[in-house]
């Protein structure tokens, strides 16, 4: 495939950096459980922004018992405050190392429930007067006016369109919906070629134009899903919020898109978990100590079906307008924030193990690929992965 010149996505203000959030700070990192539904050590996540799309196009979702493993073994434990509540049609949970007053701990729980509502009102599919669904009612001419964040985040996305050849494409909704995994379910049959010709004419992240007065669409039929950025974004927003609050030992997760903040209580890297991607059951892969980054996985395991002896997969190839047929079963990304790990994760998962591997290469990603094989599972880590569990092991990642 043919890429335009490798471009670093971790370089700040590089194409992937999204405006400050805050004047600064560490950043850091979690993890995610794979497939659709909730965290499996929480409830079910409720209310339907960012829906069953988000479902099946993001992936992991954190383990929060890993993350604080070993804290009930200290003599005299550090305290953590604990927020959980409902956002985008799933659950978040936030951990703060420290003790907070009463009113401290009502205020910043306050600004974490501000934080989440601001993106969702700007971000969400399912809410219609959001500026996400407006913008794709809208069939006008000229550029739709949109927030500054809402506009960082198409930008986002459509830079890893362009670096990923097309992998990732923020209008891919309507085949995803063709396959059966948007909102109106299952087809009684896989769409005709005739069908899918005419909905590919309706997908490209190049009918998007993005300026500073706002967007506009080439086509007006084009819609635009930011779900497999928008959570990973929500979460950079709340981590950020900590950091102005003088927090920066955390723990943030939405849908399983995570990011952490300094140390852990027992004052060492986050140890964080990522689930085996197999159909029955629940298990660890591997547990990696990190902080100050960000994780996202997406995963290929949970969320198909079978149709006429055939497995369908829900991660839908915008460059071919069907599901893949590779051997990747879940793909780990470690970033500097989370809305490039959850993007960057969804554009790996697309492109595969073998094509996947060698653009993580090309951009110096630091991931982790675990693909099914005769044998069983394996796992394929590019050396910037290797390398920063090394550190991160040792103390050594800031």
């Amino acid at each position: 495939m043919a890429r335009p010149p490798s471009l670093r996505m971790h370089s700040p203000g590089g194409p992937f950096s999204v405006p400050p959030l805050s004047n600064g700070g560490s950043r850091n990192l979690e993890f995610r459980r794979m497939g659709g539904g909730a965290p499996p050590f929480s409830k079910e996540g409720a209310g339907e922004d960012f829906p069953a799309r988000a479902r099946f196009t993001t992936t992991l979702t954190l383990l929060t018992l890993v993350a604080l493993l070993g804290t009930a073994c200290t003599p005299t434990p550090v305290p953590v405050e604990s927020f959980q509540g409902e956002t985008m049609g799933t659950r978040y949970t936030v951990k703060v190392v420290g003790a907070l007053t009463p009113d401290a701990r009502e205020a910043l729980g306050a600004l974490i429930d501000r934080r989440l509502e601001e993106v969702n009102s700007k971000m969400s599919t399912y809410r219609e007067d959001s500026e996400l669904s407006r913008f794709n009612r809208y069939d006008g001419d000229d550029p739709f006016p949109l927030s500054a964040e809402t506009l960082a985040v198409m930008a986002t996305a459509q830079r890893l369109g362009e670096v990923s050849g097309g992998a990732f494409d923020m209008t891919v909704g309507p085949l995803v919906n063709a396959w059966g995994f948007g909102p109106e379910g299952l087809p009684p049959e896989p769409p005709a070629d005739e069908v899918l010709m005419a909905l590919r004419q309706l997908v490209g992240y190049q009918q998007v134009i993005l300026s500073a007065d706002g967007a506009r669409k080439a086509r007006p039929e084009i819609q635009c899903d930011l779900s497999a950025v928008a959570k990973g974004y929500a979460v950079d927003r709340v981590a950020e919020a900590l950091l102005e609050q003088g927090q920066d030992r955390f723990m943030v997760e939405a849908g399983g898109e995570v990011r952490t903040g300094g140390l852990n209580p027992e004052g060492e890297p986050w140890r964080i978990g990522i689930e085996r991607p197999q159909t029955e059951g629940r298990g660890l892969q591997k547990i990696l100590p990190l902080t100050n980054k960000a994780m996202a996985t997406s995963g290929d395991y949970r969320n198909f079906y079978e149709m006429n002896g055939r497995r369908y997969s829900h991660t839908i190839d915008p460059r071919t307008g069907r599901p893949v047929e590779h051997a990747g079963a879940s793909v780990s990304v470690v970033s500097d924030t989370c809305v490039e790990a959850d993007g960057l994760a969804t554009t790996l998962l697309v492109l595969g193990p073998e094509e996947g591997y060698a653009f993580a290469l090309e951009q110096g990603l630091a991931v982790l690929f675990i693909n099914h094989a005769p044998q069983g599972l394996t796992e394929r880590a590019t050396p910037a992965f290797i390398e920063l569990a090394a550190q991160a092991s040792q103390g050594g990642v800031q």
